[in-house]
């Protein structure tokens, strides 16, 4: 997939107080992705070209010192662009605590900021195990994921793993599989579970989504479910 390197970036949210775990931030919402998640909300930045450039994004932040605490870097896959980690080590200077909207798709490149402990929250999706990866994301991407998660099991960053739902693609049976997944590799934190928002354009026309989970109590020992949504 080509990038566009002079404007990697499609646009900007300049506040939330919901992105960011007891942080104000603002969202930098990087164009292109290396999936096609059938409920994607996002089209038009998955397909969509970047209009801000990497400069322009940091005389932005510059502006924001002392007024966020934070920057989300999301998408998209913000880890798709070659100048991510170039990127986010100038943020870094600028004071900001940086949270990362991640697939999982780039163990490596996640593995690079860990290691020059430039990234201080990720949230990362997992879209389903193999059976469900493939026609889901319409990639076969799952390996990489799986390697990301370890590699944030294995070292000290806060992280949270959130799933996306909708009744005609994952269901209870498949959502048990995925918490026991978690378990059994030592994931303990927060499991955000995201009912599919009825009525948004997505990359796939699906149909009206059911809200049973909270109806049928899903088994663990270990991690905290929160339904979001």
């Amino acid at each position: 997939m080509k990038e566009n390197v002079s404007a990697p970036i499609y646009s900007i949210t300049p506040f939330t107080l919901l992105d960011y775990p007891h942080q104000s931030a603002c969202i930098l919402w990087f164009a292109g992705c290396n999936m096609r998640c059938l409920y994607c909300y996002n089209p038009e930045i998955v397909f969509g070209k970047g209009t801000i450039s990497f400069d322009k994004a940091l005389q932005f932040l510059r502006n924001r010192i002392h007024l966020l605490d934070a920057v989300v870097l999301s998408g998209g896959e913000c880890l798709l662009h070659k100048k991510a980690v170039s990127f986010i080590t100038e943020i870094k200077k600028l004071g900001f605590l940086i949270k990362i909207d991640t697939n999982g798709s780039h163990p490596e490149i996640l593995n690079e900021l860990i290691k020059k402990e430039l990234i201080d929250y990720v949230a990362l999706d997992f879209k389903a195990m193999p059976a469900n990866f493939e026609k889901i994301t319409q990639s076969k991407l799952f390996i990489p994921f799986a390697k990301s998660l370890l590699l944030l099991l294995q070292n000290n960053v806060h992280f949270e793993v959130r799933t996306t739902v909708h009744s005609a693609l994952l269901n209870k049976k498949d959502l048990q599989e995925m918490i026991f997944f978690l378990e059994n590799l030592g994931y303990s934190g927060n499991y955000y579970i995201q009912h599919f928002a009825n009525g948004a354009t997505t990359i796939e026309k699906l149909g009206h989504s059911f809200k049973e989970l909270e109806n049928h109590p899903l088994s663990t020992e270990k991690i905290k479910i929160n339904y979001r949504g």
